[in-house]
């Protein structure tokens, strides 16, 4: 006799959320390679942000860099994704979802990696009962 105790319904999302979460990655990746390379490897931005200009785009820059530097995308989206295998959510897998899109576009794809292996280990997952 198989009922809901033996076959746990897996964290899947419907098709529905499917598509906002691919409408977060692909917002989180255009606003990071936007990022990368009109802010951080443009070189008449760099100038203009190093000669004293108080732009929006310079203090992106600054924060994208300052960031990058410390690894903190990587380690915010392998967190983020670690936390969503041991208790699955949508909200949790749409951060670290967009996070990992940071992580890999600005430099930290070890652990954006990690974190990617992490988020798909999490769809194996059952989901949450509800209460």
């Amino acid at each position: 006799m198989s009922g809901p105790r033996n076959n746990p319904r897996l964290f899947l999302p419907t098709a529905r959320q499917t598509n906002w979460l691919l409408v977060i990655g692909f917002l989180a990746i255009g606003e990071a390679l936007y990022l990368r390379y009109v802010g951080i490897e443009n070189a008449n931005v760099g100038l203009a942000c190093r000669a004293g200009a108080r732009t929006w785009l310079c203090s992106s820059r600054w924060l994208a860099i300052l960031l990058f530097t410390h690894q903190v995308f990587g380690a915010a989206a392998l967190a983020t994704a670690i936390l969503n295998l041991v208790r699955p959510s949508l909200v949790l897998f749409g951060s670290a979802l967009a996070l990992i899109g940071f992580g890999l576009v600005l430099h930290n794809s070890d652990l954006s990696g990690l974190a990617v292996g992490a988020l798909i280990l999490s769809l194996a997952r059952p989901a949450p009962m509800p209460e």
